[in-house]
């Protein structure tokens, strides 16, 4: 039963890596539900997860996870435990927290850039996931780790790409690569970095000397001097010798 469960793991990972590119370390999300079921099954994640899929994993969680499951109390203390040891992804709820489920189906969003598997025992969750193309899903069924087939919506997806009526996320990136390396679209960090201005010599007119204001010669004060008009003082004599004569 192993070795039958391992090659239907190896078909579909072959299936998601040649149509989807998922590749090594794989990064699978946990939600509390899933934690709770590998305590219950006693299922070591760490060394199962790897030896299952053949390759190297990466667990992940979010801060809402974590969130819900303190919130759910001691109940769920040992499941709080296993996703505190898993590495926290960044989701868009960082003011106001949201249920775990909704958080895993946001940040499969856009076409899961991030190829990120999810792991749940939470069966809204799983229907939802499977109605996005292009997700690996997994979840424990009687103590055993179970990556899903593909849904009928990938598959689907998988054929529109093949007929030519769609490109696939991952085709859409190697191409964007290739552009890239050929120099047809230039490098995102390139048109980020502004154009620095040339240093440029200074403006001739400006360096030109101001001409000097001609210096008027005429003084305001030469202009209103006034003509002394000089009084001659008679001496006694001149006025003696008027009189005599006036009288003669």
């Amino acid at each position: 039963m192993k070795i039958t469960r391992q090659k239907h793991a190896k078909k579909h990972l072959g299936f998601f890596r040649n149509n989807f590119g998922v590749r090594e370390p794989y990064q699978i999300l946990l939600d509390g539900t899933f934690c709770q079921a590998a305590l219950r099954g006693r299922i070591q994640l760490r060394e199962q997860l790897p030896r299952y899929l053949m390759g190297e994993t990466q667990l992940c969680t979010t801060r809402c996870v974590l969130k819900e499951l303190e919130t759910l109390g001691k109940d769920l203390y040992g499941a709080k435990l296993i996703a505190q040891k898993c590495q926290v992804r960044n989701c868009p709820h960082f003011k106001n927290a949201v249920s775990g489920s909704e958080c895993l189906l946001s940040m499969v969003e856009e076409g899961n850039p991030h190829h990120y598997f999810v792991a749940t025992q939470d069966q809204n969750l799983s229907v939802k996931v499977k109605k996005k193309p292009g997700i690996p899903l997994m979840f424990i069924i009687q103590n055993t780790i179970v990556l899903d087939k593909p849904s009928p919506k990938t598959i689907a997806f998988v054929k529109a790409i093949e007929s030519g009526q769609l490109v696939s996320v991952h085709e859409k990136e190697s191409i964007k690569q290739l552009k890239q390396e050929q120099g047809l679209v230039k490098n995102p960090e390139q048109r980020r970095r502004k154009k620095r201005k040339k240093i440029s010599g200074p403006n001739p007119l400006s360096c030109l000397k101001k001409k000097k204001k001609p210096k008027d010669t005429k003084s305001p004060a030469s202009k209103k001097k006034r003509k002394r008009i000089r009084i001659r003082n008679r001496s006694t004599s001149e006025v003696l010798s008027e009189k005599q004569n006036a009288e003669g």
